[in-house]
């Protein structure tokens, strides 16, 4: 699947030790707005304008963490140990700047080859048969008619829609309209063109609300459990929107825990 450019990546040789080099000689901050601004003054469709937001993890003593969230959604957070909020900045900035530059590569695009061979790894993987490619109620189905879908996009670009089935599928949300008898194919019209926006999150921090009624601890024990997820994540240079995500609703839901009861909304096919 999508994924990010870690910073130990092997396999692109020179070029990535020459990108590597590139982000030692300049202001990677300054470098990585200009690129989405770039980006937007091209023609990209981005959905929030060309703003890169960072957001720093409150901490009184280093090591400093920050995150980048990009115009597309992606999110990237610092890799190194960094002694200053600065540097933490910077550490964000080059490692989001990597994954936005290599996005650009032609072999990041979403082709009829490039689903090909997506598709022939994902049965390999998981022991999988050709009528299953085509049928879209299959999970491999399901995940040739999202590509198809999105063809012509990036991979960072594509990371975004799955992101938003991740977190249904974490969030237990498939499993609920799977029993309500929606087929892979209803749901995966619907949520394909669905922003993850304050509502969903909502709705998503709604059901462990309900959840942390029936098993005491349920909200708790998720969020320490993504916390490690987003570490490592972190530590390893890999695109962070889903376990960020999660955390952030986790958290949402602690604080529906401590206001007024809340309540889930209705899942809609």
């Amino acid at each position: 699947m999508a994924g990010g450019f870690r910073h130990d990546r092997e396999g692109d040789g020179e070029g990535y030790q020459e990108m590597v080099r590139d982000m030692e000689r300049v202001n990677v901050v300054e470098a990585l707005q200009e690129f989405w601004q770039m980006k937007q003054s091209r023609g990209a469709e981005l959905k929030n304008g060309a703003l890169v937001v960072y957001e720093m993890v409150p901490s009184n003593s280093p090591p400093y963490v920050c995150y980048v969230s990009l115009p597309g959604g992606s999110c990237f957070g610092s890799f190194q140990f960094c002694p200053t909020k600065a540097e933490a900045r910077r550490s964000a900035a080059k490692i989001a700047l990597m994954n936005s530059v290599f996005n650009e590569h032609p072999s990041r695009r979403i082709t009829d080859e490039f689903i090909e061979k997506s598709v022939c790894e994902a049965l390999a993987s998981f022991n999988g048969n050709r009528e299953e490619a085509d049928n879209p109620n299959t999970g491999i189905g399901a995940f040739r008619f999202m590509l198809e879908s999105n063809k012509g996009k990036s991979m960072l670009e594509f990371q975004e829609l799955m992101t938003v089935f991740q977190l249904l599928h974490w969030n237990g949300s498939l499993k609920a309209m799977r029993e309500r008898q929606c087929s892979r194919q209803e749901v995966l019209a619907h949520y394909s063109h669905r922003a993850l926006d304050d509502d969903m999150r909502t709705q998503m921090a709604a059901d462990w609300v309900n959840r942390e009624h029936g098993v005491s601890g349920s909200v708790a024990r998720e969020l320490a459990a993504t916390e490690r997820e987003l570490e490592e994540a972190r530590l390893a240079g890999r695109e962070l929107r889903f376990y960020k995500e999660k955390k952030d609703i986790l958290i949402m839901a602690l604080g529906q825990l401590g206001g007024s009861n809340s309540t889930t909304l209705p899942l809609t096919c």
